[in-house]
């Protein structure tokens, strides 16, 4: 039986805008000159730890210290402002048969709390993994391949549905088939649509009304 397995922001909730902008205040705060638009190129689908890494490798600037800070801050902007990607809800409650799971590079308690405060959490417990869980994130395969072991579900039965290029990278690496999203509100910001295709995902969708569409017409010609 085949398994979905979605990424959660700009797949799920519509996080991705309010992350980067106040990510981007945080790196810059510690010292960091970087702009909101180089996130949305570089760093989107990655884990915090691993982008604020980055950041400290390439200009000096730890931003460690202003994690809880900015996590703080991100919860409060959420509980205002967060909400659902249009039609998610619908199109997850027509998917065709077949387990279902969460694996994002947030932590655990975020993505609790999105899921949450967004209504889809009982669309997908307690199948909801972290990076955290996992010694590699994305777009290394470990989380896709983690999910996929959690569900019991070869990873070749397994479709994946990713807004990122480092997730698309991800969920080739784990051997799974993979649907490229367009439906976020960062998708025009992070220049998706012309990005995603170069990562030969098996279908690129622009909305969630295509999902179960598509997720049927890939199941068939498996």
């Amino acid at each position: 039986m085949t398994a979905f397995i979605f990424d959660c922001d700009g797949v799920l909730v519509d996080s991705e805008p309010l992350s980067v902008a106040e990510l981007g205040v945080t790196l810059r705060d510690a010292g960091a000159a970087i702009s909101d638009q180089e996130i949305f190129d570089r760093m989107i689908g990655r884990p915090i730890a691993e982008i604020v890494a980055i950041v400290a490798a390439e200009t000096g600037a730890d931003a460690t210290p202003l994690l809880p800070d900015y996590r703080d801050r991100l919860r409060a902007r959420f509980d205002a402002e967060l909400q659902p990607i249009p039609g998610i809800r619908d199109a997850i409650r027509a998917l065709p048969p077949g387990p279902r799971a969460v694996a994002s590079s947030s932590t655990l308690p975020r993505l609790d709390h999105c899921l949450r405060l967004t209504g889809l959490h009982d669309l997908f417990a307690p199948h909801i993994f972290s990076a955290t869980q996992v010694a590699r994130g994305k777009p290394a395969p470990d989380l896709f391949l983690f999910a996929a072991a959690q569900l019991g579900t070869p990873p070749q039965d397994c479709i994946v549905i990713e807004d990122s290029p480092a997730g698309i990278r991800a969920a080739k690496a784990a051997g799974m088939r993979v649907i490229g999203f367009l439906g976020g509100g960062h998708a025009r910001a992070a220049h998706l649509a012309a990005r995603l295709p170069a990562l030969n995902p098996d279908a690129i969708i622009a909305s969630a009304a295509e999902l179960p569409e598509t997720l049927a017409a890939m199941m068939t010609t498996a």
